[in-house]
């Protein structure tokens, strides 16, 4: 029977919420509606705070738990609204929350967004907390995606590598067969980028909109290997990652002693991005017709970096999900109305070939209205 789900998601780069409203029909997906509900301010320079340790953090986390509950629940009211649709008509919402810290090699993650409240304010049960019975499984917790990826864009017979460009990018590789899935992140794509760009640009917007300030830079080739040296490039998966490793901090430590032009060490960060990615992707038999690589997230219209990416991957056609059926702007926040869907039918939400987790599990915790 369809169902109407609604996903939620804010990821590392914090450039707004994406809410997605999904109809589910056994293994369909059609979108009805989406939108991408822009940040307070106030909120993300906040949010910001959060990610880096500081003092009083369970205060300001409390405060700020009840503040992205909030505007996730303006962002659903919203995407009702556009949709022209009511609470009584959505099965659920699956939220992602905010990450703030993602910690595991210690066993920890931690989103943020009061579900109970978003329940309360929005009278939609919500399904949150997707990550933390992977990780007491032993696994990552993330990437969660792959699953989803798997049921919706996987080809039999087909080489298919599902790329999402967010702060982190995650790669999702679909052999054409149910076993063989597998996934992780790569490392930086957007995080470095949007907070340098922030840092030389500080009253000219969040981010480098089209990679236009990356491509005017020059690279800086001893710089590039200097950064692709982090030994998480050639940590074999399973394997995750966020802000809390790739920080201006780590950044200005490698450029200590240095001086190059803000711009080039802007295209080198681009470069970075794109030679982790390039370099971690499955190899590809000559012989064969050349793999396809579909991208996601908001770096899927970063034109600049998406041709250095193909110019890195002969063999590979690269192409946008949107051509799968699904806008790249819609894939994450799908992803987690998909996730919920698995909670409410009790089917398994992660991969423990992605997560390293014991075993599947179902993902979640229900809050009701």
């Amino acid at each position: 029977m369809a169902e109407r789900y609604i996903g939620l998601m804010s990821g590392t780069s914090m450039d707004g919420i994406d809410a997605v409203l999904v109809t589910l029909d056994g293994e369909t997906l059609r979108v009805e509606a989406a939108l991408c509900h822009p940040w307070p301010e106030a909120t993300a320079r906040e949010l910001h705070a959060l990610c880096t340790p500081g003092e009083n953090e369970i205060d300001r986390m409390g405060v700020a738990d009840n503040r992205v509950a909030q505007e996730f629940a303006a962002a659903t009211l919203a995407l009702l609204a556009k949709a022209g649709r009511e609470p009584k008509d959505i099965r659920a919402i699956g939220s992602h929350g905010q990450t703030v810290r993602h910690r595991p090699q210690l066993g920890f993650t931690l989103q943020i967004g009061n579900a109970a409240l978003l329940a309360a304010l929005t009278g939609i049960d919500v399904i949150a907390d997707f990550r933390t019975l992977d990780m007491a499984l032993g696994g990552q917790g993330a990437p969660l995606v792959p699953a989803f990826h798997q049921a919706i864009f996987a080809k039999p017979g087909a080489l298919r590598v599902v790329l999402n460009l967010g702060g982190i990018a995650n790669i999702s590789v679909l052999p054409g067969n149910a076993t063989g899935v597998y996934g992780f992140d790569t490392g930086p794509a957007n995080t470095l980028l949007d907070g340098w760009y922030r840092r030389h640009h500080p009253h000219g917007g969040d981010y480098d909109a089209g990679g236009q300030w990356a491509d005017s830079g020059q690279l800086v080739p001893e710089l590039l290997e200097k950064l692709l040296a982090h030994p998480y490039f050639a940590a074999p998966a399973p394997k995750s990652t966020g802000r809390e490793m790739f920080t201006l901090d780590w950044l200005d430590g490698e450029l200590a002693g240095r001086s190059y032009a803000p711009v080039d060490v802007q295209r080198t960060l681009q470069s970075l991005s794109c030679h982790s990615i390039a370099r971690q992707l499955p190899a590809v038999d000559e012989a064969k017709k050349p793999a396809e690589l579909f991208v996601c997230g908001g770096g899927a219209h970063n034109a600049p970096l998406l041709a250095e990416l193909a110019a890195l991957l002969p063999r590979w056609r690269i192409a946008s999900t949107a051509e799968l059926g699904l806008a790249p702007d819609c894939v994450e926040g799908a992803a987690f109305a998909w996730l919920a869907q698995s909670f409410v039918t009790r089917q398994p939400g992660n991969l423990p070939a992605v997560t390293g987790a014991s075993r599947p599990a179902v993902l979640g915790a229900l809050y009701p209205a």
